[in-house]
């Protein structure tokens, strides 16, 4: 089957319910995406699919409907996409381990709310577990990223 991951096509050889998660990390070797549960309740597997955020764990890839982007396909080396550089700005990984699913998740949203509040953005993100507790960091990096994305 053919798939599209960050804007290039890949042909991978495996069985339809085989785990979005598996196909990235163990056939296409995004390692970026993280296997943190498997019942889509952590976040670290988050990537997006057309834009949307999704957790890999739980999608079969003989699912999947659409384009799918990982950490790898938001920036580039010469301009990190604004959330990325708001994480670097605000400090925000201590481990790492759940950062780019928090980020795909946090780009996602902000696509989806350019001003958002505190409140929004505890909500949006409630499903991206950190187990270092940088949330009030992911907060104001979101925040710093939102008004980037606006034009402030």
């Amino acid at each position: 089957m053919k798939l599209m991951v960050n804007g290039r096509e890949h042909e991978v050889d495996v069985e339809d319910d085989m785990p979005l998660l598996w196909v990235l990390r163990d056939e296409l070797g995004f390692t970026s995406v993280k296997y943190g549960c498997g019942i889509a309740q952590c976040g670290a597997c988050t990537v997006q699919v057309d834009g949307i955020a999704v957790r890999s764990c739980q999608l079969a890839v003989g699912d999947l409907d659409g384009d799918v982007t990982t950490i790898e396909g938001l920036g580039t080396p010469e301009a990190m996409h604004a959330v990325q550089q708001a994480w670097v700005d605000h400090q925000v990984a201590q481990c790492g381990y759940c950062q780019s699913g928090q980020m795909m998740q946090a780009t996602s949203f902000l696509v989806l709310n350019g001003t958002p509040s505190d409140d929004q953005i505890d909500a949006a993100m409630s499903g991206n577990l950190c187990r270092c507790g940088t949330y009030p960091r992911i907060r104001a990096a979101i925040k710093t990223a939102a008004a980037k994305l606006q034009g402030a």
